[in-house]
């Protein structure tokens, strides 16, 4: 019978291993190789998700990933630090400050992409 029990999502990228420097090393997370080569990255919440290698890789048109945070303007100050950058959008795709974030429709939200292109953000929580 159908269940959502163990259900988990993935994504595509082009490069396993910078994939795995950057999610493991850059952003700190527990990401794992699995026996096929995939990359398993463990979540806090219990959830996993896979990211897999594909030769015709084209990054997502939308975000992957949303890492939800208490002070996004220190989230994004330690990003930065780390070389990561959340300024991605110009001023005519979407109103960003200096450092790339969005205020005052919705949460407080600021994106960036991984190596492969894939835009994840980071966002205020109530």
């Amino acid at each position: 019978m159908f269940s959502a029990e163990r259900a988990f999502s993935g994504f595509s990228v082009d490069d396993i291993e910078a994939a795995q420097r950057f999610y493991g090393e850059t952003l700190g997370l527990d990401v794992r190789k699995d026996d096929m080569g995939f990359l398993v990255l463990h979540l806090p919440t219990g959830s996993d998700v896979l990211i897999y290698s594909k030769p015709n890789h084209e990054p997502a048109s939308f975000t992957i990933l949303n890492f939800p945070v208490d002070d996004v303007d220190a989230v994004v100050d330690d990003l930065n630090s780390r070389g990561i950058v959340t300024k991605i959008y110009d001023d005519s795709e979407g109103d960003t400050d200096e450092k790339g974030i969005s205020r005052g429709w919705g949460p407080d939200i600021a994106w960036f992409r991984d190596p492969a292109g894939n835009v994840l953000s980071v966002l205020k929580t109530d």
